[in-house]
């Protein structure tokens, strides 16, 4: 992801879902105008989730989300059903596509029940209107009456992947369903324009190689965009960067894994947070998460904790996600505990075993996702908290780090 790009985990995400051969897949290469799903005559041909980011007019920077269908029998069928559900905690925004012969049935009933629970709003579109010509379908109208008591409040649109009819209202109506931007900023709220923000970026082995990783790039943007300076410095070289500056900043962000030094190196009426607690807030599960370390205390021998990674790609993430937060966690609390790991899409629909869920900072994971996640946890009553937040508590920081933010915790 260039710095460019506007990041994955900020765009709108669309998903199509429907049954094998309803057309998901045409319907989205005539939206976008590109052909970016395999089409066939055959049954099933989108084998798994296809994900491609673009800019949809009007709504701007999305991500289009292309499923398989949901009648996939067997047991390879029941995998990718269960990768279309997967989806569905991903989509801000859900297409449920028919085929105007079939109409709507059981499969189709199941989804719309999916999207309510979840809260996602839907459009239900009917492909193969072009069919309507040739006498070969009943009225659209028709059709309408079968979605059924439970749907019949969402619109349903009549499109042609063959000939685009359609195709143009579909992009609107899309639009329609844009999620409300609430003003959320990463870390701009907290500074006002030519304030200085420092942040401690630590570049080991494990950083990618030629760039920033996501949350350090998407401050620098933050801070710029409300006219504060950002001064980006590697850990061991904070102090003699805060002694270079004519006046104290405003802020010292640093990333987690070097929570401590930076700490003992920032003077101490210098507010210093982490990026994790910058996502927690941005992303709605700060208190959560705050809520969740507190957990740490009463963990005893054999408890289970789960080491959540919302991307799968970062070996910066696999080497604090799989070694070093295990080994502080088990020195911190001196228990014998039993830790498990699941990376990407892969967050278990039971967390009833786990006494304590441990998540990155969920960088690559939209708003919609994560909320899921926490909310998931908060049902069973697991606590659940995210790396950042949970290193500050071990190294005796975290009020200060919360204080950071003008956050208090209770």
């Amino acid at each position: 992801m260039g710095m460019n790009q506007t990041p994955v985990s900020e765009r709108v995400h669309i998903g199509f879902f429907g049954r094998r051969n309803a057309g998901k897949s045409s319907i989205i290469n005539k939206v976008t105008g590109q052909e970016l799903s395999v089409v066939s005559e055959v049954k099933g041909t989108t084998t798994d989730p296809v994900f491609k980011s673009m800019e949809l007019p009007p709504m701007g920077p999305v991500v289009m989300m292309d499923t398989p269908g949901i009648d996939d029998g067997g047991g390879l069928g029941e995998l990718r059903v269960k990768k279309s559900l997967q989806v569905l905690g991903k989509a801000d925004v859900a297409v449920l596509v028919a085929d105007l012969l079939e109409g709507i049935g059981e499969p189709e009933e199941r989804l719309v029940k999916q999207f309510r629970d979840r809260g996602i709003p839907y459009l239900i579109v009917y492909n193969k209107a072009d069919l309507k010509e040739t006498g070969a379908v009943p009225e659209c109208g028709a059709h309408t009456g079968a979605i059924g008591p439970d749907t019949d409040k969402a619109p349903a649109l009549y499109v042609s992947a063959k000939t685009g009819e359609g195709i143009h209202e579909l992009k609107e109506a899309i639009a329609q369903f844009s999620p409300k931007e609430e003003g959320r900023r990463l870390v701009g709220d907290l500074l006002a324009p030519g304030d200085l923000a420092v942040l401690v970026v630590p570049i080991d082995k494990a950083a990618p190689k030629g760039r920033l990783i996501l949350p350090q790039q998407q401050a620098v943007r933050d801070i710029l965009e409300v006219g504060a300076v950002a001064v980006v410095a590697r850990d061991w070289g904070l102090p003699e960067a805060l002694g270079s500056l004519k006046e104290k900043p405003r802020i010292v962000i640093t990333d987690s894994q070097v929570f401590g030094q930076v700490a003992k190196d920032t003077p101490k009426e210098v507010p210093l947070t982490s990026f994790s607690i910058l996502f927690a807030r941005y992303k709605g599960s700060l208190e959560q998460a705050v809520e969740g370390a507190k957990r740490l205390d009463s963990l005893e021998d054999g408890d289970r904790v789960l080491m959540a990674e919302g991307c799968t790609h970062h070996r910066q993430c696999d080497d604090i996600g799989t070694v070093k937060l295990p080994r502080w966690i088990r020195e911190y609390t001196r228990k014998n505990l039993d830790f498990a790991h699941v990376s990407g899409t892969e967050f278990p629909e039971d967390l009833s075993s786990y006494q304590l869920v441990v998540h990155c900072g969920g960088c690559m994971l939209n708003r919609k996702e994560m909320e899921g996640r926490l909310r998931r946890a908060a049902g069973q009553q697991v606590a659940m908290t995210n790396y950042g937040i949970l290193i500050a508590k071990m190294k005796g920081i975290l009020e200060r780090s919360l204080e950071g933010v003008g956050y208090k915790s209770r």
